[in-house]
């Protein structure tokens, strides 16, 4: 079966790349850059699934093949040691994620058991993953042949308002932060929330400020324009958005807009862009809001039967069938994040496992390498996708370092307890 399932995606991605005689010189090149250097992939939600689906109970479970795990209303896992291997994946930021609804001392809790339930993971496979708290730390695993573990935060509400919730998940091993995810918090606003604070409130910059004061790097993946502009206005360090597109391609929220790109190189940061069909395909994206709209519409029509509406949206479905999407559509991402602010600033953050499926040719994380060889058709030498791949987010995480490292004499930013964290400027 897994012969056939990569035998498939093999066939599927020449399929869309073009003509075998025209792929020769684009696979070398690709093959050759993600040799000398492995993908560093900037967000994978297992540990989520290791607690939706086991209840973090690890001991019996084999991540070394996971594509028998499509039961108990789960689809299949999209990651696992022999597919990360396939997919030339040498760094993997692992997200520790917990769900933006819970109240904040819970989310606090549960993050830490993330945390948790991630190192005991890494550690059982010593032989293929390596805990990596430093860029030094990805190097050695990767010259060692195991992939570079690291950990993110995706949320905010994941440190409960506090600076020092966030100092000791940074001592805990937590080396990203995603500033939000899909709610605005008491002091950042979400891209897909109702916004109160026109960005970050004066607690939201000292967040960042501490980020960067610790080498915790900042992540705007989830936070509304006017927060990413407002981190960018602080920083001092580089930021990154682990999981995110370009919004001039693909017009949601979650994207990153030009006016953003085009600040990143007087920053240092960089998009690693995403693989989630939504936020990388535009028809897809309104194709989605045309069903939300007709769902509602017939809602309307017929209050109290919902068999009736599930019907009519039933025959919705049949007579239109969502778009496809494409290693294409993807490395349109890529094109435009490069023309925009330059090549430095690219990294691939696929965000699987936290999706239902990436696009044909990259449905899980086996498909990098062919999303290598189309952007080697396009004319990205191997010196680009090197950058793409790795190198760009190795020279985010030592600049963050050596910023972190020039300020060692400063104190830490302080609140006091039960200082209210909402407050204005």
């Amino acid at each position: 079966m897994r012969q056939f399932l990569f035998a498939t995606a093999a066939a599927t991605a020449l399929a869309i790349a073009g003509p075998a005689s025209a792929q020769s010189g684009a696979e070398k090149t690709a093959a050759a850059a993600l040799e000398a250097a492995p993908v560093w992939d900037g967000h994978n939600d297992v540990p989520i699934q290791l607690r939706s689906r086991l209840g973090n109970r690890i001991n019996d479970f084999d991540f070394s093949d996971t594509l028998d795990t499509a039961r108990d209303g789960h689809s299949a896992m999209h990651s696992d040691l022999l597919r990360l291997r396939q997919g030339k994946v040498g760094a993997q930021w692992w997200s520790v994620y917990v769900s933006a609804s819970l109240p904040e001392p819970e989310a606090v809790q549960a993050t830490v058991e993330q945390i948790d339930v991630t190192k005991r993971l890494i550690a059982r496979y010593p032989n293929d993953l390596q805990l990596a708290l430093t860029a030094d730390d990805v190097e050695q695993a990767m010259e060692a042949g195991r992939i570079a573990s690291l950990l993110g935060m995706e949320g905010g509400h994941s440190i409960g308002s506090s600076l020092a919730v966030l100092r000791q998940m940074y001592d805990m091993g937590a080396r990203y932060m995603t500033l939000t995810h899909g709610k605005t918090l008491s002091w950042a606003d979400s891209a897909t929330d109702v916004p109160k604070h026109d960005g970050l409130n004066a607690f939201g910059k000292d967040v960042v400020r501490e980020m960067n004061r610790i080498g915790m790097l900042v992540d705007l993946s989830h936070v509304s324009e006017a927060a990413m502009h407002d981190a960018l206005d602080v920083a001092k360090a580089p930021v990154i958005f682990s999981h995110s597109g370009a919004r001039a391609i693909n017009g949601h929220l979650r994207n990153v807009p030009d006016g953003v790109l085009a600040r990143l190189p007087e920053n240092g940061g960089l998009v690693m862009v995403v693989a989630l069909p939504w936020f990388i395909t535009e028809d897809l994206r309104n194709h989605a809001a045309d069903r939300a709209g007709e769902k509602a519409r017939l809602e309307a029509l017929f209050p109290g039967l919902p068999d009736t509406v599930e019907a009519q949206l039933a025959k919705w479905d049949a007579e239109n069938r969502p778009p496809v999407s494409t290693i294409s559509d993807m490395a349109d991402h890529i094109d435009h994040i490069r023309d925009v602010a330059e090549i430095d600033h690219i990294g691939i953050g696929g965000d699987y496992d936290g999706m239902p499926t990436g696009p044909i040719g990259m449905e899980d994380v086996t498909g990098y390498p062919a999303l290598f060889v189309e952007l080697a058709q396009r004319g990205y030498s191997q010196e680009d996708l090197e950058k793409i791949a790795s190198r760009n987010m190795m020279r985010v995480m030592r600049d963050a370092e050596v910023y972190a490292a020039s300020v060692g004499d400063m104190v830490p930013f302080e609140y006091a307890a039960g200082e209210p964290r909402d407050a204005g400027e």
